[in-house]
């Protein structure tokens, strides 16, 4: 294979556990691995098929996207552009818009729209009546745990006044008990996937290749796609066949609540699908060069505290009466926690509010002292909440806390939603990445893509200064929480690592895969701020540039 040096600029080869940088002044790998550094590096370019002039640039450690939703991301293009609207007309106006430019169309599905547009995040139906007619209309919110609908696509569905909520559902309802338009949970889920229509497969694989495309030019290498259904697995399968995989993506089985049990032996049977195909495509796992496997196990343990679906251990500041909607049965979690670790899959378990959050590390405890054999380390997603004195436990269980930085600032999500939801109080709870990070847990970062944009850069930035980098003056929310540019960066690198269950990535010390970016700085020595300024150069996934 191609021995690539690189020269001319810097290479971070790492950051350590207390996020202290580690540079060198050029880079050799061949084989996928890193072969040389510094003047042993230099040496090889005399040799070398490839000289890359990093042109004062930095070479650092590919980040990667610890929990994200690609195919649905790529697919939000497909219909109308209701993101880019900045209030409810503007969202009718994308909807009007796309309607015109598709006649035909039998229903317009899109995504997604910002649900503090309306009070409390409830969205009438008749106000897309007004524009959509008699065209079923579903368009999920930017949480994608609520969905808006017109009263033509109510009627499809068979959602009237008599209509009871589903089991771990809401149907959010006017005074007099019809259904406004607004769904949350597995009413909105449910609905998108047994009333509207459902996307080709070419259509879906073209959207798995456009995802993994756009991530290789944000300079990512691996990504978690932490929400997967059985159907879902088809359109990665025939990606991988098909070479149209521009990074790594870690598939996240979801386990059904009502049916976990049966889903066991269909996993490890579907795991073994993605491997062996993987393996064909792309070569052995252990070689690094393979882009898709299926390890990992999606629990979600709640929903989200924008709609009042977060799992709160006390009622929420704003409706006393109601504490939020938990998916599982305590006593069912551990057991479905137990049986999957037993099958030897990791578990990515979502949760949001401090409650779920207790109960989502009772379990993978409970797992720890059943099966002290079982060192894999195990996932628990968001971290939106914790009450006090549970930072801690991640790292005594030994449980990555995989956190979505970008989160960590005071938007107008957090001020209008979140914050009046939950009471200030309990504002400090919210996410304790320092704190975390402190207590000597391991840390990786994600984007929950679509929900937020799936670029490390701003993200970034904002987990080091808890403030947007578009306000440089703003007061940093929570700024206890705060940590360094090489911990954050070392959580989209070492943390994602450890997420993926690849020791052999991380940092560009001599041995490891070569996944590395070229970037025009680096991102640990310019104002937090600027940083999303940075230009990604190119990508190399296992030593073969992805962009």
């Amino acid at each position: 294979m191609t021995l690539t040096v690189c020269t001319g600029g810097k290479v971070l080869v790492s950051t350590d556990t207390n996020g202290a940088p580690h540079y060198s002044t050029a880079i050799a790998f061949t084989q996928g691995k890193v072969v040389a550094l510094g003047e042993a590096a230099e040496q090889l370019a005399a040799t070398a098929e490839e000289v890359i002039d990093l042109a004062g640039g930095t070479l650092a450690p590919a980040p990667g996207d610890g929990h994200a939703h690609p195919v649905l991301g790529a697919l939000e293009s497909a219909g109308p552009n209701v993101r880019a609207a900045h209030d409810v007309q503007g969202i009718l106006d994308a909807v009007a818009e796309w309607k015109a430019a598709n006649p035909a169309a039998e229903w317009i599905v899109g995504g997604s729209y910002d649900a503090t547009f309306a009070p409390g995040g409830s969205f009438d139906a008749r106000w897309l009546d007004e524009v959509t007619g008699d065209t079923p209309t579903i368009l999920r919110a930017w949480d994608y745990h609520t969905a808006w609908v017109n009263t033509a696509a109510l009627k499809a569905g068979g959602i009237d006044a008599d209509t009871p909520d589903p089991e771990l559902g809401r149907i959010v309802r006017r005074e007099d008990g019809t259904p406004l338009g607004t769904l949350q949970e597995s009413a909105a889920n449910n609905f998108l996937a047994d009333v509207a229509p459902p996307f080709s497969l070419e259509h879906r694989v073209t959207a798995v290749e456009q995802a993994t495309r756009e991530y290789a030019e944000l300079g990512m290498t691996w990504v978690q796609d932490a929400w997967v259904e059985p159907h879902d697995v088809e359109h990665y399968l025939v990606a991988a066949a098909q070479d149209r995989l521009h990074t790594r993506v870690n598939l996240a089985l979801r386990a059904d609540p009502a049916i976990w049990r049966t889903q066991l032996e269909l996993f490890a049977t579907l795991r073994a699908q993605v491997h062996e195909t993987a393996e064909q495509h792309y070569g052995p796992v252990s070689a690094g060069f393979s882009r898709l496997s299926a390890n990992t196990i999606k629990f979600f343990v709640d929903g989200v505290i924008e709609n009042h679906t977060a799992a709160l251990g006390a009622p929420y500041a704003d409706r006393s009466d109601d504490a939020g909607l938990p998916n599982w049965q305590h006593e069912e979690l551990d057991a479905a926690v137990a049986a999957f670790a037993e099958l030897g899959f990791q578990l990515h378990l979502h949760a949001i509010g401090d409650a779920a959050n207790t109960v989502a590390l009772n379990a993978l405890e409970a797992m720890r002292a059943a099966q002290p054999e079982n060192q894999t380390q195990h996932v628990i997603a968001h971290v939106a909440m914790l009450a006090p004195g549970e930072a801690e436990r991640f790292a005594k269980i030994g449980v990555i806390a995989n956190f979505e930085p970008y989160w960590a600032q005071c938007d107008a999500v957090m001020r209008d939603l979140t914050i009046p939801h939950i009471g200030h109080d309990r504002e400090g709870w919210q996410y304790l990445i320092g704190s975390v990070l402190r207590s000597g847990a391991t840390v990786s970062f994600g984007s929950d893509w679509p929900v937020t944009t799936k670029d490390w850069r701003p993200a970034l930035s904002t987990a080091i200064t808890r403030h947007s980098h578009l306000e440089p003056e703003a007061e940093a929310w929570l700024p206890e929480e705060r940590i360094s540019a090489a911990q954050a960066y070392g959580a989209y690198t070492r943390g994602i690592a450890a997420q993926a269950l690849a020791s052999d990535r991380g940092s560009l010390e001599i041995g490891m895969t070569a996944d590395a970016v070229w970037l025009s700085a680096s991102p640990l020595e310019l104002p937090p701020t600027d940083i999303p300024t940075i230009t990604v150069l190119g990508t190399w996934l296992a030593g073969a540039r992805s962009y």
